[in-house]
């Protein structure tokens, strides 16, 4: 049975691509395709393959060992919190932050006893804000969070932000940082059971090309 590697589309994925490389980790003519629209691939690892999914869906595939390892934000960790995946190495890449945002020309209570928040990590936010004794109503949006506030569909949102540039171009600041964030190598627990020797390897080889 192949090893299978899960990696997530985007700019992680661009940061990723140096660290294949000094892997020695070659992959299909089609994964650097920027019209392909494959998603399994073949590497010069004639046991190994890799699979390209968005970063929520990389923690699914590990977690149900469809994939033995995978590329994941501590972001989306934080929100799934799988038990049945564990992250083994910090690559050191994908670095931002998940944030609290509001609207820069509005003064919005963060102590009141209930808050709207428009966001994509629900989980992380109602801990968040549970722990601060604030009752958040969490609005699930994949995409254009910065529009929530300004269309009165939420009183602030919870994002990754790097920059802030997208924040301060549609009238947002940032007011208070939740977690730093950064990518990580994931392994499925059982495979790590059944066929450690093997994964280990790969733990090793992502380690060097991280270290060196």
């Amino acid at each position: 049975m192949k090893l299978t590697i899960a990696v997530p589309k985007g700019r992680i994925l661009e940061e990723l691509l140096p660290v294949f490389d000094r892997m020695k980790l070659k992959l299909d003519a089609s994964f650097y395709d920027e019209n392909s629209r494959a998603l399994l691939f073949e590497t010069n690892h004639k046991d190994v393959s890799v699979i390209r999914v968005r970063s929520f869906d990389v923690v699914t595939f590990v977690a149900f060992n469809a994939a033995q390892l995978g590329i994941a934000g501590s972001d989306v960790m934080m929100e799934m919190d799988s038990p049945n995946v564990y992250a083994p190495l910090d690559l050191g890449i994908g670095k931002c932050r998940i944030s609290v945002a509001t609207e820069a020309k509005k003064k919005v209570k963060l102590n009141a006893s209930h808050i709207r928040v428009a966001t994509k990590y629900p989980t992380i936010t109602k801990q968040y804000f549970s722990d601060k004794g604030i009752q958040a109503e969490c609005i699930k949006l994949n995409g254009a969070m910065e529009l929530a506030p300004k269309l009165g569909l939420s009183e602030i949102i919870v994002d990754l932000v790097s920059s802030g540039k997208t924040l301060k171009e549609n009238g947002l600041v940032e007011s208070e940082v939740i977690a730093q964030v950064s990518s990580k190598l994931i392994v499925n627990r059982t495979a790590f059971k059944t066929r450690s020797t093997e994964i280990k390897q790969w733990i090793q080889k992502f380690e060097d090309a991280v270290n060196g």
